[in-house]
């Protein structure tokens, strides 16, 4: 489908210059000096050549078919221009100018213009305002781009909605030697979007490993789609900006207050198994070592060095990284015994010492690749003017070649020097960094991606003892009356329909019903006043806590009257509960995704210390579970200094339960639980808010 785009036989660029310092000269130029294997046609109707190639007055004057147009003309020209372009039987185009949406009303107008009559043709468009695609191809060698990155073919394709930091990550590989595959930036994203690239990329046989940006996704659910699938068959590795933005507006819930912009797009690649990044220096720095090793079992490190300093801060990152330094067993020590010098370390790390030779490296590695509890290999190597580096050269990539465990390489050189060394690594695919750290973190996300693989996350659970008919009942009622946030009276049945535990209840109209309610419920009571108006009720002295007696009901009651003028007061009584574990459960809708199922300390602490977790809904009781674990206070909940910990198993199936509430009703935008009282021995709600 995209194939004109990304593999296009001949290119025409409309809007061609005769100015160097130009984007209609620096197209061709790139093109030319990449070594397109296809017909380059400049559109000049004032120029008969351009960068020694000949130019056509319009795409018209092309005696051969053309399948990709670059436009690089003021934006009122690019309808029409797109007009001929489907006259022409064009069937993909590159924008590369700006003034579209970008630009307010005008521009969009443009913009509207220019995809219809696209879409009538059949054209498929990239941008506006962007960059361009390039595919490093040997039998194509397609530059249509305005950049000036050469990449070297490689195995790592590139999708970016950012054309500044799409070009800085290919910078970043360009800088490391790396090759690349196939890069795009798509611009305003007007026709062509993320999602449709993703799926060639994956499709591509020659990308490996895919690097992705993002900042907004406008389709997530086509998004979810398609990526499972490329996730299924190829390595995505991805980086959200925006982490430090304000969180979505919050209407009355805690959750929404919470669940800042980009935990969606977070949470999708979780799901996906696609592994994320907040460093685009690290994403590259990984990027190197997926394309040419494969994925280890499992977090457990063999460390060789001959210096061992970097060995001893590669274990630290490594370790912080959450992998394993395990100490080899007997059977290793003692063959490395009869095979390194004397003075040798031979636990983990392998200390071979500077002066050690090929044969000395070799009987590491062998030792290390046979070992069960060794599922990757870190190497320090240095190399002294004493050794010959590159016999030690080749023996690493030697089992490199093997792909029996992944190896990275922190290699300390002066590359000019030791030129030879370094290409005999690299063309053995093994990744080599400068900085033990720098290598340590990318053997990590190695394995950070083998466990993000190899998690089970389960079925979902659907609970069949439910009452849906209720709630829907009243939702309609609430969303025929206008209601957007409901009532007490409204929230506790959902509630007790959907079997969440709740303390015991009841709605009374005046304050000799509130009385005879606290009667009913038990004391001690809690009273809370209820009207449409009050959405945080402590705030206006709507809450009253631990009541021992009638005549204090009717006392607390009565208050609130006075103080909340609204026509619509009610008051929730509740049998008081404390001494519990607070905690929080919350949902909130995001569109085209679903909801965001929230977890964390609840009451104040939600605010204070925003310790919480979220999962897409419907969650899994793996989900569930990870939800409360995952907490930087989990121990509170576990229990410390003995103190008993919560019902865990209740805790997780009440957070089962509200997702399928809202999966089933996804008319409900917002609901918070808080705080949930978590006992040892069970889970009970305390307060709830719904919105719609």
């Amino acid at each position: 489908m995209l194939e004109a785009l990304f593999r296009p036989r001949s290119v025409a660029v409309i809007g061609a210059s005769a100015k160097e310092l130009s984007i209609g000269n620096r197209i061709i130029k790139n093109l030319i000096d990449f070594g397109y294997t296809g017909a380059i046609y400049p559109i000049n109707p004032k120029a008969d050549v351009i960068r020694g190639v000949k130019a056509y007055p319009s795409i018209f004057d092309v005696p051969g078919d053309i399948d990709l147009a670059h436009m690089v003309i003021a934006g009122k020209f690019v309808p029409n221009a797109v007009e001929d372009c489907g006259k022409k039987g064009i069937k993909a185009i590159i924008i590369n100018s700006a003034g579209f949406t970008e630009i307010g009303p005008e521009g969009a107008a443009l913009q509207k213009d220019f995809l219809e009559r696209a879409k009538r043709y059949g054209i498929r468009i990239l941008g506006p305002n962007c960059q361009g695609i390039i595919n490093t191809d040997p039998t194509l060698k397609a530059y249509c781009n305005f950049t000036f990155t050469k990449p070297e073919p490689g195995f790592i394709s590139i999708v970016a909605q950012s054309g500044g930091v799409g070009e800085l990550i290919h910078q970043g590989f360009s800088q490391m030697g790396i090759g690349t595959r196939i890069y795009a930036s798509n611009g305003n994203a007007s026709d062509v979007s993320i999602t449709e690239i993703l799926e060639y990329f994956g499709s591509d046989e020659g990308t490996r490993v895919i690097a992705l940006y993002v900042e907004s996704l406008s389709n997530p659910k086509a998004f979810m789609d398609v990526a499972r699938k490329v996730a299924a068959k190829k390595t995505i590795l991805a980086m959200k900006a925006g982490r430090t933005a304000e969180g979505a507006k919050a209407s009355s819930s805690h959750t929404g207050g919470l669940a800042k912009t980009d935990i969606a797009i977070e949470l999708i690649f979780e799901k996906l198994g696609i592994l994320t990044f907040q460093d685009e220096g690290e994403l590259c720095q990984a990027a190197a070592a997926f394309a040419v090793q494969p994925i280890p079992a499992g977090n457990r490190v063999g460390i060789i060095t001959n210096t061992g300093g970097p060995a001893v801060i590669a274990t630290d990152v490594l370790v912080d990284a959450g992998m394993q330094i395990p100490t080899l067993s007997e059977k290793a020590v003692c063959e490395l015994k009869g095979k390194l010098f004397a003075e040798a370390a031979f636990s983990n790390p392998v200390d071979v010492l500077a002066t050690a030779d090929a044969g000395h490296f070799k009987a590491a590695m062998d030792v290390m690749m046979a070992e069960d509890q060794i599922d990757s290999l870190y190497i320090n190597f240095v190399t002294p003017f004493f050794v010959d580096t590159e016999k030690v050269a080749h023996q690493i990539a030697e089992a490199s070649k093997l792909r029996k465990k992944p190896i990275v390489c922190n290699l300390m050189t002066d590359p000019r020097q030791w030129m030879e060394t370094v290409n005999i690594l690299k063309s053995g695919g093994v990744p080599c960094y400068g900085f033990p750290g720098t290598a340590a973190r990318a053997l990590a996300a190695l394995s950070r991606f083998s466990a993000l693989k190899s998690r089970n996350i389960g079925e979902v659970k659907r609970f069949t003892d439910v009452d849906s008919a209720c709630v829907s009942a009243i939702l309609k009622k609430a969303s025929d009356a206008g209601c957007g946030l409901l009532s007490a009276g409204e929230v506790y049945p959902i509630l007790n329909a959907y079997r969440i535990p709740c303390a015991t209840w009841k709605i009374a109209d005046t304050v000799a019903e509130a009385a005879a309610a606290a009667d009913a419920v038990g004391y001690p009571v809690v009273i809370k006043a209820d009207a449409a108006s009050v959405i945080h009720k402590s705030d206006v002295g709507g809450v009253a806590i631990n009541i021992q007696t009638r005549e204090a009901v009717q006392e607390a009651a009565s208050a609130m009257s006075a103080k909340i003028a609204a026509s619509d007061l009610k008051f929730l009584v509740q049998q008081y509960r404390p001494y519990g574990r607070e905690v929080i459960v919350g949902a909130k809708a995001e569109s085209g995704l679903g909801h965001l199922i929230m977890f964390g300390l609840g009451g104040i602490y939600v605010e204070v210390l925003k310790d919480v977790s979220f999962k897409i809904s419907p969650i899994t009781e793996v989900e569930a579970c990870e939800m409360i674990t995952s907490l930087k206070t989990a121990a509170l909940l576990q229990g410390v200094r003995g103190e008993a910990g919560i019902d865990k198993p209740a805790m997780i199936e009440v957070i089962l339960r509200l997702s399928q509430l809202v999966t089933d009703f996804p008319q409900i935008q917002e609901m918070d639980l808080n705080p949930v009282m978590a006992f040892s021995d069970s889970i009970i709600a305390v307060d709830a808010r719904i919105a719609l």
